[in-house]
């Protein structure tokens, strides 16, 4: 046993060594940055063993963050959502999705109500949030922003901003339930998985908010690999990447995630939401 770790911190150490710098990831701040730091630091230490080089987990601050520090090679690969992927991408011809959750091929947003608003969960797009307050998450979240400002547009056939007495952006997930649950938004939009680890937690008193309406499904989170990264760390090493993450299979991390588990995903797996982006305007043509 210790002739094994031994040898694996030796591997280690000449992996840094022949390349010369670590390989480094990052991940869109969908929720409060100590449950991050906690789960990606695990991430970290699960890929460095798994690809023999050092492996670092830096945060950041927002979305377009992630996406700058891909685009400056600051971060080799990321953990993004559908549209910070797509503009990461598109920022670096050549990059790849590689794997997503089993749970992002059919992923989904869930509207949420304070109790005081009376209005009632619905199997259609509830049409009575209007003139209401309202959150988003990040502006540049799929599931916060760009998918229900979608649904939102089509059914009301205007922007938000002609739609609500009041729009906020509150930075994340957790946010949004904080800010709904307390009355400081009558209505928000956001993650469904975060909404459910947070109402498994206990940390969700139904009797303040309620989901009211589930959208339709979508693909969203992916883990994106950055053009030339077998050029620095060797020949098919964005391919071991990728399997490290199809193989990753300790309930701890996947729970941390949540994710039941990483499949394979593709830059067309995201089509869908690239055009979305275009017809509301967060990307360009």
């Amino acid at each position: 046993m210790w002739r094994f770790i031994l040898w694996g911190w030796v591997l280690l150490l000449v992996s840094v060594s022949a390349y010369g710098k670590p390989f480094v990831f990052t991940a869109i701040p969908d929720q409060d940055e100590s449950r991050l730091r906690e789960r990606f630091g695990r991430v970290a230490s699960y890929l460095s063993e798994r690809l023999g080089v050092e492996v670092r987990y830096v945060p950041v601050k927002s979305y377009a963050a992630s996406v700058t520090a891909f685009k400056n090679n600051e971060v080799q690969l990321a953990w993004f959502g559908g549209l910070s992927g797509v503009r990461a991408r598109r920022a670096v011809s050549g990059s790849q999705a590689i794997a997503q959750g089993h749970e992002d091929r059919s992923f989904v947003t869930y509207f949420i109500a304070h109790a005081s608003t009376g209005i009632a969960e619905s199997a259609t797009f509830p049409g009575d949030i209007a003139g209401r307050t309202f959150t988003f998450g990040s502006k540049g979240s799929t599931s916060g922003r760009l998918m229900p400002e979608f649904f939102i547009r089509q059914h009301f056939g205007e922007p938000p901003e002609e739609v609500f007495s009041r729009v906020g952006f509150s930075g994340s997930h957790s946010r949004t339930i904080a800010l709904v649950q307390s009355g400081a938004y009558q209505v928000g939009a956001l993650n469904f998985k975060v909404w459910e680890t947070q109402l498994a937690e206990g940390r969700i008193d139904l009797g303040q908010v309620r989901v009211i309406w589930r959208t339709p499904a979508y693909p969203d989170y992916n883990w994106t690999v950055r053009a030339g990264v077998d050029a620095e760390w060797g020949a098919g090493f964005s391919a071991r990447v990728r399997e490290a993450l199809l193989d990753m299979n300790d309930p701890a991390l996947l729970r941390a995630f949540p994710r039941e588990r990483f499949v394979p995903a593709d830059n067309g797996d995201y089509a869908q939401i690239e055009r979305t982006a275009k017809s509301i305007g967060l990307i360009d043509p």
